[in-house]
């Protein structure tokens, strides 16, 4: 069977990013340009400089993850590139890239959904991860649980209905003075501090989320009490969070009898929820593969994961043509 080799672009945020990844598992090249540096300053993603850095950096990104995969375009058989969801003027830069890509080489364009890309990270990291699946998908603008049926079928069981659950964590940390990006400094200061502080937990009939009132809560301690242990209050948000995560998917599991939880997205780098969520596949004595999370590499935004789901659109026959365009709030199986 002749192998696939699929060029992977990703520019939905702040992360220029170009791969190239062979029958939807094998990373050949995996090359990354963040922006963190530069909008640090400005405490947050600024999407016209986010749009601005991808214009300027593309090509260049794209030629070394050709180099370091040690092939030709005329050997790539088709271009993943993320479609939606994300911020407008960053997808286009990537779509119009491998527009132009496309009609050069008279390679197939392939659309990708992002949050799928984020699922089919974990086909990276865990080559012999198949649906079906209970997957948790945490990010800074995702929250969803999904059962994933096959590799194109989603069921989304619950979804955040407000702030996601990396918004939660840069919130937190603008509060207590830590900056951008929150996630990474809020679970650093939470190691020098203990879980003692009493947070509101959200919790629904169903499978959704909320972290509005818990991000709410940890402002007005801190505006209370401006001598408060902000470590404590990072150990303890931290630990609220990922509580409530663990509550939804200890339910999905039991309700679909599924056997395996995989985790993804940029906040499944925390070390601590990864921690406790294999305490919970433990409890739930999990079989199979167990608990799956993908390699920290595979986590955050990447055009790996991107070449990865537009492998098995590829291979369903998924393809677009020259008047794709971006969709910042696409769905997920849509």
């Amino acid at each position: 069977m002749k192998d696939i080799i699929i060029m992977g672009i990703e520019s939905s945020c702040d992360e220029t990013s170009v791969a190239i990844v062979k029958n939807g598992r094998e990373v050949l090249s995996n090359v990354i340009n963040s922006q963190i540096k530069i909008h640090e300053e400005y405490g947050g993603v600024v999407p016209e400089i986010a749009s601005r850095c991808h214009t300027e950096v593309i090509n260049g990104v794209m030629k070394k993850a050709l180099k370091e995969a040690g092939i030709t375009l005329n050997e790539i058989d088709g271009i993943a590139v993320t479609q939606g969801p994300g911020l407008v003027g960053a997808l286009l830069v990537g779509g119009s890239y491998a527009k132009g890509l496309s009609f050069v080489t008279n390679k197939p364009l392939v659309p990708v959904n992002h949050i799928e890309g984020h699922i089919a990270g974990n086909y990276l990291s865990h080559k012999n991860l198949k649906p079906p699946f209970i997957c948790l998908i945490i990010s800074g603008g995702h929250t969803h649980l999904v059962h994933v049926k096959d590799y194109h079928t989603f069921e989304i069981l619950g979804k955040t209905r407000d702030d996601a659950i990396g918004e939660a964590f840069d919130k937190v940390a603008r509060v207590v003075g830590l900056g951008y990006p929150g996630g990474p400094k809020v679970e650093k200061k939470a190691k020098e501090g203990n879980p003692n502080i009493k947070l509101p937990l959200t919790h629904f009939e169903n499978l959704d989320f909320s972290f509005s009132g818990i991000k709410t809560a940890v402002i007005n301690l801190n505006h209370k009490d401006p001598n408060i242990n902000h470590a404590d209050l990072c150990a303890s948000f931290q630990k609220a969070v990922t509580e409530m995560l663990m509550t939804n998917v200890e339910k999905a599991v039991k309700m679909y009898n599924e056997e395996k939880i995989v985790i993804a997205g940029g906040v499944s780098c925390n070390s601590y929820i990864r921690e406790s969520f294999d305490d919970l596949a433990e409890k739930l004595k999990i079989k199979d593969i167990n608990l799956t999370i993908p390699n920290i590499k595979y986590c955050t935004d990447n055009a790996a994961m991107i070449a990865a789901a537009g492998y098995y659109n590829y291979i369903e026959g998924k393809r677009a043509d020259l008047s794709l365009n971006a969709i910042p709030n696409l769905k997920i199986g849509e």
